[in-house]
């Protein structure tokens, strides 16, 4: 008897449908890694823009202490140019608030649970902001 040697059709598209799944979920793994990534860097631009604001604060307004009106004023305080947002599209920018008693900068997350603000704060009169609604990780003045 001759047998022939190979894979049925059947035996293929099994193995087909399975590299297909596969292939799936490790698209989704990685979409939502880059996604927590992208959350991780705008947080750790938030703490190098605190930082520098901080600075300026206690550096640059001697013998009165402030913060800057413009907020970007502080970037000779980081060690590289001022950061913007991973993406950086209409609904992923860094918003920022400074006057020259307080000042916060926040950025809306992609995750939803990476940020420490629900709804943005308000400036110094009550007046609120329009930046849209979702989770936002915040830093303000620490003085």
């Amino acid at each position: 008897m001759n047998k022939l040697k190979g894979f049925t059709l059947l035996e293929l598209l099994v193995v087909i449908g399975i590299i297909g799944v596969l292939v799936s979920l490790a698209t989704v793994a990685y979409s939502s890694a880059q996604k927590k990534s992208r959350d991780s860097r705008r947080q750790a631009d938030m703490k190098s823009i605190q930082s520098a604001l901080e600075v300026y604060y206690s550096e640059a307004s001697s013998p009165s202490f402030s913060y800057p009106t413009t907020c970007s004023d502080a970037e000779v305080y980081i060690k590289s140019t001022w950061p913007v947002d991973p993406i950086n599209d209409g609904e992923f920018v860094y918003t920022e608030f400074c006057d020259t008693d307080s000042y916060y900068v926040c950025s809306k997350m992609e995750v939803s649970s990476k940020g420490n603000s629900v709804s943005l704060p308000t400036n110094a009169d009550g007046t609120g902001h329009s930046w849209g609604v979702g989770d936002y990780y915040c830093v303000s003045n620490l003085q």
